[in-house]
């Protein structure tokens, strides 16, 4: 994070390139489901416009694909160090504190996804318990959650092994001043 996106490169350790492996194939998916869903907006905005025919149920398609996009990219953006970035503001100071600073964010990125992962297990048990349903479609709604708690799961795991190379850096940079 501290040396910005330019040295963003893939992991050379064996658990970096299988969780790139994962996550990049996971971000590709998730560039499927945006292009699939800019298809679908044109088609119903065109057949609105033009028939007055939209795709039922855009919106709410609209909202699960940007879900699913969304949950799919966090990973790759993590592990790509494309996050958190505190260079702008830190372009004066030496490495150590960039590194600190890297470390104190990634370890507020845990916390932060610590805390959304359980609350959106909480919420899949009472979506599931209430059978709410979309308003068009009457998709249970409860159907997204499993794949937002997999993908923040393997963000969590993803930002345990930026952190742990942080403070690795940290320490480099420490020993070097």
């Amino acid at each position: 994070m501290s040396e910005g996106l330019d040295s963003s490169v893939r992991p050379t350790d064996k658990v970096g390139r299988i969780l790139y492996r994962i996550t990049a194939a996971l971000a590709i998916f998730g560039g499927f489901v945006v292009g699939a869903v800019a298809l679908m907006t044109t088609i119903s905005v065109t057949g609105r416009a033009a028939l007055s025919m939209p795709v039922p149920g855009d919106v709410e398609l609209i909202e699960i694909g940007t879900n699913t996009a969304v949950f799919a990219f966090l990973p790759f953006c993590q592990l790509m160090r494309g996050n958190v970035i505190v260079d702008f503001f830190l372009t004066w100071a030496p490495q150590t504190v960039k590194s600190a600073c890297d470390v104190l964010g990634t370890l507020l990125y845990l916390l932060v996804g610590s805390i959304l992962t359980w609350r959106l297990t909480h919420g899949a048990f009472e979506m599931y318990e209430f059978a709410e349903t979309t308003g068009t479609l009457a998709i249970p709604r409860w159907y997204s959650f499993p794949y937002g708690v997999a993908c923040m799961a393997l963000l969590l795991i993803v930002t345990l092994y930026t952190l742990v190379n942080n403070i690795s850096e940290t320490r480099a940079a420490s020993a070097h001043e």
